[in-house]
């Protein structure tokens, strides 16, 4: 059996998860992050995404829109711009999102600020082709 650490995850609006766990799959806007007890130190942005969240033999999934991650050998933290679970993710919300960061596009004043569009879009499409059925 794999030992586990404290997990939290945080949105705005309320605390999601508080947990014992035995591993957290963040999305890391480096790359995908996994978790263990005993990790080294890490603070990391993220990026939209899913965390994936194991405990007891059970893997629940959070949709979550940007943050960061705080993480220590005992502990990992959260701190999401926006989380829901998987089950509760909105697709009117997600393509909401998405047209939104495509006028992000058309409205960028110059090179920088369409790039980072771009990426955000490219993120939340990649997003919705995970999680939702077509």
């Amino acid at each position: 059996m794999a030992q586990s650490f404290k997990f939290d995850l945080v949105s705005p609006e309320r605390l999601l998860v508080s947990q014992d766990v035995e591993s957290v799959v963040i999305p890391g806007t480096e790359g995908e992050l996994t978790v263990m007890a005993t990790h080294a130190p890490t603070m990391t942005s993220i990026k939209p995404g899913v965390v994936a969240v194991s405990a007891e033999g059970k893997t629940e999934r959070y949709v979550v829109f940007g943050g960061f991650a705080d993480i220590l050998p005992d502990s990992c933290t959260v701190l999401a711009e926006s989380a829901v679970h998987v089950d509760d993710i909105n697709r009117v919300d997600l393509t909401r999102r998405i047209q939104d960061a495509r006028e992000d596009i058309e409205d960028a004043k110059d090179h920088e600020s369409r790039m980072r569009a771009e990426e955000f879009l490219h993120q939340l499409t990649t997003l919705e082709g995970a999680i939702l059925p077509a």
